[in-house]
């Protein structure tokens, strides 16, 4: 097996068809031997009952991976990654906003020689809302990891069959999982890619979900937030004594003890609130990190499978008995 195609399925009724559509036909052009692999992750839609006619159709090529819950997005991909065999492993969304006709163009890269495959969304059709935060993120994880993505968020990505080995050994409750490949790649590379409006639907990332996972991506990658936060603290800690200085020596010059101009500023209740703000984003900083503590000890399981459509090819073998 060549090739693997991994994707994650939730609520995508509407848009799953003409994903069928574009996307058999293009992997049957690239003339490899390959699989698709879709992960049901928990749909309330008819999703399941979709993928299992597609599975009824296609069962050459096609499995289909059931799972007991919604486990998001990453632990979906997690699940199609250890039923995976393919050398080269592409991830895709089902909403088609990337291209499935691109998939061609991420295996002859991996043909070159490179087990890391990014990729940079050319014209990215997403609304503003949604590009300027994902800038901001981008810069934030540059500055607190050694992960260099120009595009954390697409994605369609290929992995080796190295790194995906790779990944399946860890047991990280919370990951993301483009910058988790990147760590264990040896030779990394990007390339553009087409992006499209949504096909139908709406998307499944509200702002909350993106927060949430960028947190998971500066937290469990880097000790730098802490770090920053410590030297923040400390800098903090040296303007408050120097702005209580300031005040003190202000109220003795003036007879009166009235604070005019700037130094109304410095009210003791609004620098009390600055630093209490101060101390609760430290706490919820740190509470981030002891959370992940405490989900990884509990060992519970990632993700439960309920059942995987699939065909099964029983090999006949001779056996010759000597009496």
């Amino acid at each position: 097996m060549e090739l693997s195609v991994i994707i994650p399925v939730y609520n995508e009724e509407l848009s799953l068809p003409a994903l069928f559509a574009r996307l058999y036909p293009a992997l049957d052009k690239l003339n490899i031997a390959y699989e698709i692999i879709f992960i049901n992750d928990g749909s309330r839609d008819r999703s399941a009952a979709v993928l299992r006619t597609q599975f009824d159709a296609r069962p050459d090529v096609t499995r289909v991976v059931l799972l007991a819950g919604n486990y998001g997005q990453h632990m979906a991909i997690m699940a199609g990654f250890e039923q995976s065999c393919g050398d080269v492993v592409i991830t895709l969304d089902a909403d088609l906003q990337n291209p499935p006709e691109e998939i061609g163009a991420l295996v002859a890269k991996m043909r070159e020689g490179f087990d890391y495959v990014g990729t940079i969304r050319k014209n990215r059709q997403d609304s503003f809302m949604r590009r300027w935060p994902s800038r901001l993120i981008n810069h934030i994880r540059e500055r607190t990891t050694r992960i260099k993505m120009t595009d954390q968020g697409c994605m369609l990505r290929a992995y080796s069959r190295n790194i995906i080995n790779a990944i399946n050994n860890c047991r990280e409750v919370n990951t993301f999982i483009p910058a988790l490949a990147y760590t264990f790649a040896r030779n990394p590379t990007e390339i553009e890619v087409a992006h499209e409006e949504r096909s139908a639907g709406e998307s499944k990332y509200s702002m909350y979900n993106l927060l949430r996972l960028n947190f998971d991506l500066m937290t469990g990658f880097s000790l730098a937030p802490l770090q920053l936060f410590s030297i923040l603290g400390i800098l903090v800690s040296l303007a408050a004594m120097a702005t209580y200085i300031v005040v003190m020596i202000t109220r003795l010059i003036q007879a009166n003890g009235v604070r005019e101009g700037f130094m109304a500023l410095w009210d003791r209740d609004i620098l009390q609130f600055f630093l209490i703000g101060i101390v609760l984003f430290g706490l919820g900083l740190l509470g981030e990190y002891i959370g992940r503590i405490y989900e990884q000890v509990r060992g519970r399981p990632r993700y439960l499978i309920d059942a995987v459509l699939e065909q099964r090819v029983v090999e006949k073998s001779s056996f010759n008995i000597r009496a």
